[in-house]
This record gives C-alpha cells, structure tokens and sequence, in this order.
C-alpha cells in the first residue's frame, strides 16, 4: 500500500516530466521555424559585432576563448556564402557595437582584455576599407547598444567600471558626435535593439544583477525617448502573463516590420524566441531558435530576411548560422 508520502514523493519527482511534455507539445504548435545554412567560413567565437548593407551581413572581431579577434567576414544572403575582407585595423576586441548608415558600417568602443576603449571606425565595403573616424564622445566602454536610423548612428548604455544610460549620435555628413538625451528608466549593459519604420527600440540587458524590464522607442525626428509596455509580467492586465523576454546579450531581427527577440541569457542561456507588433505594442511566442542554445551571438537582418549567427554556451563556441523563416510551423522540418 502506498502511503500518503509516498504518493507526494513520486507525484513531485513525475511533475517535471509532465512540465517538460506540456512545454514540448505547445511548442510544436508555436508559428516559425528555423533553417541552417553554410556555416561561418571563419573561427567560431563569441562577443563578435555585426552590420547589415543590403543583403550582407558582416561579423567583425569577437573572442574565440582564447584570443580577441581583427577579421572581417561578409556574408551574401542570396549566395549563401562567405568571403573574408579587410581585417580590422584597430586593436582586436571583444563585444564592441556596429550599426550601418546607408551603404557603410560603423564599428567601435569594446574590451581589449585590458582596456575599455571608445575608438571609431568606418568601413567601406564598396573599396574593402577602414577609415579611422572620431573617437565615441561618452566614456570608453564595452556592451553598449547601437543602431542606425534616418542617416544617423546612435551608441549607448553599457559599462565602464559602472552601469551606463547616456546616449550619443554620430553624423556620417561631417564626422562629429553629440550627446542626445539619455534613455529613460534604468542603466543597462548588453542591451537589444532593433529598428521599425524610422524608429528604433530598445530592451533587454542587465543592470547590477537585475534583468532589465523597461522597453524604450527612440524617435529620431524629435530626438525623444517614449516608454512603451514592460517585457515582463508587471501589469494587472492578462496580456503579459506569460512574458519571459528579459535577458541580456539577446539578437534582434526585423523581418517584414515585425521584431524577433531569441537567444541570450538569463540565470542561463536561452533559445525562446519573441514576436514584437509595433502597431499594439504585444508581444507573441514563436517557434524556440533551433541551433544549440547560446549568448552573445551576432544577428543580422535585411528587413525581409533574419539571421543568427555564432555566439556560445558555457566554454563552448559557434560557428554556424540559422535563418529564421517567419511562417506557419510544421513539425516535419525537424
């Protein structure tokens, strides 16, 4: 005869796999899927930066788990291929920021394993070079946020010994920096951002230990914070019940005006993946990222196509990459 503690005993230990069954199942019904294609041509590693110019994608610098990296990788989204172009010429680095202003791409500011920096660069991909821009105003520092709307790049947040929130724009036209206001609510390092219709938005990221919650749209034309819903469960109203979106070093894609949140960390990694709607500000749950759980990956996005690419778990690092097809999800591609 079982007795009452007993029965507690096994229904505890069968609860997980119960848990675990359900999750598996309501996967299965979530809308996307994921496709591998040619692996990155270059060492797999963590912490790279990436640009996107209009069908390419590019990955720059990075750490392999033993040394920071220099080299630049372009990858053709029509030919699935990669080509290696002109190194770095700066100092290799680690979780730097990019962004991409028309036809050129910005990267700077990172760890060099010894130094915060704040160091600017252009490169051109029209004559594979790299031109030495204006240092980043603010102090130097790594796991900053970046992104580039209406002809103008914007690099903020991160850290430097403390947590950061002041903001910078930079004008390709004359090569200069000015201060913009900060970004509202908390200081964040490792923060996602992502651009919809000329307006850029940022969430996720980390702030002396606490995830970050609080999700901000930048509007360039007025040069004006405005906070929009919470990425967690913080209201009253059901719509948020079962947000789990926080986390840091997260990837953003934009494909046809709507935003993919996956992989990144919180008390782990992680490979769920979000579906952000600008016109109700909501989120949804699509298909979980299907390559091996991972942070501090690169993404890149034409606005009609998204990819992820490198990153790591625990010691272990990345080098294949996987599109996200924005689409009903059927099973059978697994």
């Amino acid at each position: 005869m079982v007795t009452k503690k007993k029965l507690y005993i096994y229904l505890i230990a069968f609860l997980p796999l119960v848990i675990a069954s359900c999750s598996s199942d309501d996967d299965d019904n979530l809308i996307g899927y994921w496709v591998k294609v040619s692996d990155f041509d270059g060492l797999a590693r963590s912490d790279a930066s990436s640009f996107t110019i209009s069908n390419k994608g590019y990955i720059v610098c990075g750490y392999d788990g033993k040394k920071r990296l220099s080299d630049l990788w372009e990858y053709n989204m029509d030919a699935d291929s990669w080509t290696q172009k002109a190194d770095f010429p700066g100092v290799a680095r680690n979780s730097a920021t990019a962004f991409a202003i028309d036809d050129k791409g910005y990267f700077g500011t990172g760890y060099d394993g010894e130094n915060y920096l704040n160091d600017f660069y252009e490169y051109n991909p029209s004559n594979n070079t790299w031109t030495k821009e204006a240092d980043f105003p603010g102090t130097a520092r790594y796991g900053a946020v970046a992104f580039g709307v209406s002809g103008k790049g914007y690099v903020g947040a991160g850290y430097d010994g403390n947590y950061l929130k002041d903001f910078y724009s930079y004008n390709p036209s004359n090569g200069t920096w000015t201060q913009i206001t900060s970004i509202g609510g908390t200081k964040r390092m490792g923060a996602t951002s992502f651009v919809i219709n000329d307006e850029a938005y940022v969430c996720c990221g980390v702030n002396n230990g606490t995830y970050v919650d609080d999700f901000w749209k930048f509007n360039p034309s007025t040069g004006s914070w405005t906070q929009l819903r919470d990425i967690s469960n913080t209201s009253d109203d059901d719509y948020d019940d079962d947000y789990e979106i926080t986390r840091t070093n997260a990837n953003a894609l934009v494909i046809d005006g709507i935003a993919y949140i996956t992989c990144g960390e919180q008390s782990g990694v992680r490979k769920d993946t979000w579906k952000y709607y600008p016109s109700t500000d909501l989120w949804e749950q699509v298909h979980d990222f299907k390559g091996t759980t991972r942070t501090v990956a690169v993404s890149f996005s034409n606005g009609t196509r998204g990819f992820i690419a490198t990153g790591k778990s625990s010691t272990y690092r990345f080098d294949d990459i996987w599109e996200l097809h924005p689409t009903e999800y059927d099973p059978d591609d697994d």
